[in-house]
């Protein structure tokens, strides 16, 4: 599937901001694939479970996440980018 368009809430751009530079570029590069192949074998995109069951997640690499829901129309919106530890931040939120 291909995302039309996608959108990022102010949290993950605070998220993003604070990555280190050699971080962001893969980020770019991992968001710019999950648009043109959300299912891409090398994202591990999974749906999450718990109080967060509406979000789904990719990697950004070995420690780094993207969560963010699919909406309408083939968009998405990214919620959070960071260690695993904002699995457990996101459920605070809800």
């Amino acid at each position: 599937m291909k995302i039309s368009l996608s959108h990022t809430t102010s949290q993950f751009e605070k998220d993003f901001i604070g990555l280190q530079s050699k971080l962001k570029a893969k980020a770019i590069r991992k968001i710019r694939l999950f648009e043109s192949d959300c299912f891409n074998s090398t994202l591990n995109t999974h749906k999450l479970n718990s109080v967060i069951n509406n979000f789904w997640s990719f990697s950004v690499d070995r420690n780094y996440r993207v969560i963010f829901r699919f909406l309408p129309n083939r968009e998405a919106i990214y919620y959070r980018i960071g260690l695993h530890k904002i699995y457990q931040e996101l459920e605070k939120m809800f």
